[in-house]
């Protein structure tokens, strides 16, 4: 009798622990969209691991890297400008190497 009481009281322990990690709850969704699904697919467990992860990174996060895409995207172009006018420079002080023989030593 007390097996039967420790292997109930592991598995009650194990029940909260996944409840606790939110396990339950996302395997709960996952099945219920999947029983909501109008035409079944032919692999279940292929659509419960397509969908198992799909609650998506915070909006707060994305939103903060789109700002930081587009911060950087600006600071590359001002850079190749940049990089470009000192090209620009630099062909204006050096001669030409067109033409120009090597020198010997």
């Amino acid at each position: 009798m007390t097996t039967y009481k420790a292997a109930d009281s592991k598995r009650e322990e194990f029940r909260k622990y996944l409840e606790k990690a939110g396990v339950l709850d996302t395997l709960t969704k996952v099945l219920v969209a999947l029983y909501e699904e109008p035409e079944k697919p032919n692999n279940a467990l292929d659509f419960l691991k397509q969908n198992i992860g799909t609650g998506g990174p915070d909006t707060a996060d994305v939103e903060a890297l789109r700002l930081e895409v587009t911060e950087l995207k600006q600071k590359v172009e001002q850079l190749t400008e940049e990089n470009n006018e000192l090209k620009a420079k630099l062909q204006q002080y050096e001669p030409s190497q067109e033409g120009e023989q090597p020198a010997e030593g």
